[in-house]
């Protein structure tokens, strides 16, 4: 497991490609809440916004995960320790005022750039409330 990439994955690295071209802006495998030690993806700060671009092995993707043979018990609850970890994350978001975008490795990274940006645009805090004129 060492040697899996935790980061700069081709699915990761395809949307922020996309993100960037989009105009937006972020950091890269970062933990958007002072002490949680659990980095995400790519973070918005000041739209409060963490992307998880899950793998589907890891996470267990409903349409693409599997069910490995050899050592069958262990994955299991590995795969079902992230997906608790993964709930929890969320939950610490949300009572934190951010939102968890959650997006597949298998998802189209066109639609998933396009979703993240309308998120973004509408969490976005407008230019009067930080203080400057339109």
């Amino acid at each position: 497991m060492q040697l899996q990439r935790t980061r700069d994955t081709a699915p990761e690295v395809a949307l922020r490609r996309l993100l960037h071209a989009d105009g937006l802006r972020y950091r890269v495998d970062r933990s958007p809440l002072r002490g949680v030690r659990r980095r995400a993806d790519l973070v918005f700060g000041p739209a409060r916004v963490a992307v998880y671009v899950d793998g589907c092995f890891w996470h267990g993707c409903p349409q693409h995960g599997t069910r490995p043979t050899a050592n069958r018990e262990w994955w299991l609850e590995k795969i079902n320790t992230n997906k608790a970890r993964d709930a929890d994350t969320d939950r610490q978001l949300a009572a934190a005022g951010w939102l968890g975008v959650r997006v597949w490795e298998h998802d189209d990274p066109r639609s998933a750039a396009d979703q993240i940006r309308a998120v973004i645009i509408h969490r976005r805090p407008s230019r009067t409330a930080r203080g400057k004129v339109e």
